[in-house]
């Protein structure tokens, strides 16, 4: 071996021992990328349905969770550094007051789902309310259904339906959601249910198949004020929350 490729080979080993310091090695356990829309070991962007339309409510702790816990993070029995006790003073902050049936609820849910985040819980919400008031507007069964449970799809085809034998369409513009914020919770054994209100903004009209508007504006922008209910089993292998409930809100 020449002298050049003696100092060549030394050149290459210690970059590849720089860049494994720098970068580390894979082990085969590392955590996917968080993703807020993802549930818990499913790798970022993926739906373990596969299922393209379904949007996940997600419920891995985020950051920020941590960071209310501040000192009161403890570990668990089985040795997660990670781990916080139930009771943290103003863990729903934000979110629910301590003390209160919402907290003293969530406090449960967290017990039986030790990876719910609130937070991110309504991040997830808000864009499946979107997402469904969007795909109503247009008779989009496909996105609805998977979103929707069975009772709650089957009113909402109804009407689609009646709209689609009368000729009629939605024109319909989401502006934005101005409030989402958890109103209650409820636990029927290992089913949580997770009540919100909402306050959007958007512009909509039905058309006839002449394109006449028999019903509502297509310029003004009204508000809207609506109560939905979410559920889940927390236990299930499935991370999606379905829409369960609709009403309006005074």
């Amino acid at each position: 071996m020449t002298l050049l490729n003696i100092i060549l080979l030394a050149i290459a080993v210690g970059v590849f021992l720089k860049l494994r310091s720098l970068l580390g090695r894979r082990t085969g356990h590392e955590r996917p990328p968080y993703d807020p829309y993802s549930d818990t070991g499913n790798p970022a962007g993926t739906n373990p349905t596969g299922n393209d339309k379904v949007v996940t409510l997600p419920t891995r702790p985020r950051p920020a969770q941590a960071e209310r816990a501040g000192r009161g993070r403890t570990v668990d029995a089985a040795g997660d550094p990670f781990a916080e006790p139930f009771e943290i003073r103003n863990r729903w902050r934000g979110i629910a007051e301590d003390g209160t049936p919402l907290a003293n609820t969530l406090n449960a849910l967290a017990r039986l789902d030790p990876g719910f985040d609130a937070e991110a819980f309504l991040g997830g919400a808000r864009a499946a309310y979107e997402m469904i008031v969007t795909a109503y507007a247009e008779g989009n069964r496909a996105t609805l259904q998977p979103l929707l449970s069975a009772d709650v799809f089957s009113g909402f085809e109804a009407a689609i339906a009646a709209r689609e034998k009368n000729g009629q369409h939605v024109e319909q513009s989401f502006i934005g959601i101005d409030k989402a914020a958890l109103s209650a919770a409820a636990l029927d054994g290992t089913r949580a249910r997770l009540t919100l209100t909402f306050r959007s903004q958007l512009t909509s009209c039905l058309k006839n198949a002449d394109g006449v508007v028999v019903e509502g504006d297509p310029v003004t922008i009204r508000e809207v004020n609506d109560v939905w209910t979410f559920e889940r089993d927390v236990k299930s292998r499935d991370p999606n929350w379905k829409l369960v409930a609709t009403g309006a809100s005074t």
